[in-house]
């Protein structure tokens, strides 16, 4: 602490640490920048890596493998008793956690970027105060990148508190509940619902629209919600929740369905309805950044604000809530404040949703590409016709491919199925490049892979289907 705050002069600052915050801050360093970083919270790495992506990844993978010790008798591997122990699944969490935030630290220490722990609020166009349990300190800066993310949505009536959580409460629970309401429908509520549906709790998802996974085309949704309904899943629409009442051992949930009121009686009910970005109390109106009216920063192309030598990245600008995306956005930033002349450009942004099987879309539907006056056709083809996803048991599911009728080139992609999340990248290149269906068909894909069925989606797009 320096006596009577006089301002520390900084380079770089960005405040926040998660996927955004520490891509743009690492490549800034690597761009000759001396960076510092404000982060809140005691950890390093944001809520994707410390109670989001990673995390729920995690609980989502080992759910995963309880399935399969269950399930393997017809492989010939049988055991005389599968035991879950709760606690050792939130160990294996955290501990991949903890690795991943250590991770951050390294590459932090690798490019000697300094790290000040507190809340950052900004005083003036050209600095900030950081607040901390012992005081405060004021700090200049030449440029500065906001990623301070988001935080989850709370509904009136259901306070989080006690047996009422948000999904960061959800992925910490210390008791596994075999009874679980999650309101919202969304990918984060049913990513959830699958996880703990594997585990063996009983998930009612109540959702206030009339379908699940509303970003996702009917198709698709309809096999992973037949699944997660075959795990045992509830799920009830046009459900409106009202509120919830914490009876110490366990919460009843109170909704209207069809105008009359119902009530469930749980061990936990989670929240899971939208995200909210946090750009309050940061002092935006201090320094007049320009926000519109759902609370987001107006930027431009580079990610800069009203405010010349200030940007802001991730959840806290329009656009999809993706982590990718945030970091993304953050290389970019970097890059402008070094000078270059890169622009975000989202032609193709995958987005994945980790339920059973994995949903994975890049690029257009065929309605968006329709809406921008594009004239598209589609091909579709099933991982039943797969060798690689039979034998792994996974033959739900397909890969459809979106592209113009007069060049075939590829402007979309959706795939539901196994490693969907891992697939969607070659499309995701296709669609970045210019790639036509016949580019796809003629690149030798190998054999036995899940990866052929892109192949063999593209010989359906050129009338010429080779496996069905």
């Amino acid at each position: 602490m320096v006596v009577g705050d006089f301002p520390i002069d900084l380079d770089t600052v960005v405040i926040g640490s998660g996927p955004g915050g520490y891509v743009a801050a690492v490549h800034a360093a690597e761009l000759g920048q001396k960076v510092t970083v404000v982060e809140e919270n005691a950890k390093l790495g944001g809520v994707c890596l410390r109670v989001g992506c990673i995390p729920s990844k995690a609980l989502i993978q080992v759910s995963h493998d309880y399935q399969t010790a269950l399930n393997s008798g017809s492989e010939g591997i049988s055991s005389a008793k599968v035991d879950l122990d709760w606690s050792k699944v939130q160990g294996y969490r955290a501990s991949v956690v903890q690795r991943m935030t250590n991770g951050v630290s390294y590459l932090f220490k690798k490019n000697k970027i300094d790290v000040l722990h507190g809340k950052a609020f900004l005083k003036d166009k050209n600095s900030l105060r950081v607040m901390h349990e012992d005081g405060a300190q004021t700090y200049t800066f030449k440029n500065l990148i906001i990623a301070t993310g988001s935080h989850p949505i709370e509904i009136p009536g259901f306070k989080f508190n006690g047996r009422v959580i948000d999904s960061t409460g959800l992925l910490e629970l210390k008791d596994q509940p075999k009874e679980l309401v999650i309101i919202g429908g969304g990918y984060i509520g049913c990513e959830l619902a699958s996880a703990y549906a594997n585990f063996g709790t009983h998930v009612t998802i109540l959702e206030g629209t009339d379908a699940i996974m509303r970003n996702y085309e009917k198709d698709v949704v309809k096999i992973a919600q037949g699944n997660l309904e075959k795990r045992g899943v509830t799920i009830v629409t046009n459900a409106m929740a009202k509120s919830a009442t914490d009876n110490g051992d366990n919460v009843t949930v109170t909704y209207t369905l069809d105008g009359k009121e119902q009530t469930l009686t749980v061990d936990d009910v989670c929240v899971a309805v939208g995200r909210k970005p946090n750009t309050k109390e940061i002092g935006l109106e201090q320094v007049g950044i320009q926000t519109d009216d759902r609370g987001l920063i107006k930027v431009d192309a580079q990610g800069r604000t009203n405010i010349d030598h200030i940007y802001a990245i991730g959840d806290i600008v329009a656009g999809a809530a993706l982590a990718h995306k945030a970091s993304y956005e953050g290389k970019v930033a970097a890059e402008a404040i070094a000078g270059q002349k890169s622009v975000v450009d989202y032609r193709a942004m995958p987005a994945v949703c980790y339920v059973d099987p994995e949903i994975a879309t890049t690029g257009l539907t065929v309605a968006q590409a329709k809406d921008q006056g594009l004239d598209v056709k589609s091909a579709k083809f099933p991982f039943s016709a797969n060798g690689r996803a039979v034998s792994m048991h996974s033959p739900d599911g397909f890969v459809r491919l979106v592209y113009t009728k007069d060049q075939e080139q590829v402007v979309g992609a959706q795939i539901v199925g196994a490693d969907a999340s891992d697939l969607i990248s070659e499309l995701t290149l296709a669609i970045e490049s210019g790639a036509t269906v016949e580019d796809i068909a003629l690149t030798i894909h190998p054999h036995p892979s899940l990866s052929e069925a892109i192949m063999d989606d593209a010989d359906v797009a050129l009338g010429m289907p080779t496996n069905i």
